[in-house]
């Protein structure tokens, strides 16, 4: 098969760009540049994240597609914002509104109400018809407030089970080797390999 080395992130999410090429190294990982993105219309992160990727390999063939969705689930609010993670405020919302909102929303609710985990789930899909997919999980709960200038999303108000700061607070260098994304990234690398010495 060749160097499979060569990819397109179907984001145009600088942070989440900046996490992939961190965790994958040895690839060279291009964003998609300036198109209009599909709508994200699928009823999982799963279904998102395929519907990126296949957006992407559509558009250059030749390179692997990465596509990736990824979001928040509050114990207390069933679940959400689940897949509206990023729009939780409206289809144009900024961090701070989401961030805002959710808050607001979670006001009054105590212990395993504010329970939450953040989820990714990661597609490739290669130039041959390789289909790879790689899910994470990192377990936590919201805090009362914002604190700590790292990170992007919800990284301030997110605080990881077993510790004592938020994401945010924790910084990237942690957030490199423990997010939900960099769990499914490395899940998803270790299927790359597997595929590469099948093909």
């Amino acid at each position: 098969m060749g160097s499979v080395d060569r990819a397109v992130f179907a984001s145009r999410n600088p942070g989440k760009l900046r996490e992939l090429r961190d965790l994958l190294p040895d690839w060279e990982i291009e964003p998609i540049g300036d198109v209009e993105m599909p709508e994200e219309v699928g009823s999982t992160f799963y279904e998102n994240a395929l519907a990126k990727a296949r957006f992407a390999l559509a558009l250059d063939p030749s390179r692997w597609a990465f596509g990736e969705d990824s979001g928040l689930e509050v114990q207390g609010l069933g679940g959400a914002p689940g897949i509206r993670s990023a729009r939780y405020a409206g289809d144009l919302a900024t961090d701070e509104e989401n961030v805002t909102l959710l808050l607001s929303e979670l006001d009054g609710v105590e212990a395993e109400g504010r329970r939450a985990r953040y989820v990714s789930e990661l597609v490739a899909l290669g130039p041959d018809g390789a289909e790879l997919r790689g899910t994470g999980t990192l377990e936590g709960e919201i805090a009362r407030e914002r604190k700590g200038e790292e990170g992007f999303g919800y990284d301030p108000v997110f605080v990881p089970a077993g510790e004592g700061q938020t994401v945010a607070e924790l910084g990237d260098a942690w957030k490199r080797e423990h997010s939900h994304r960099a769990a499914a990234t490395r899940a998803l690398f270790a299927r790359v390999g597997e595929g590469t010495r099948e093909l």
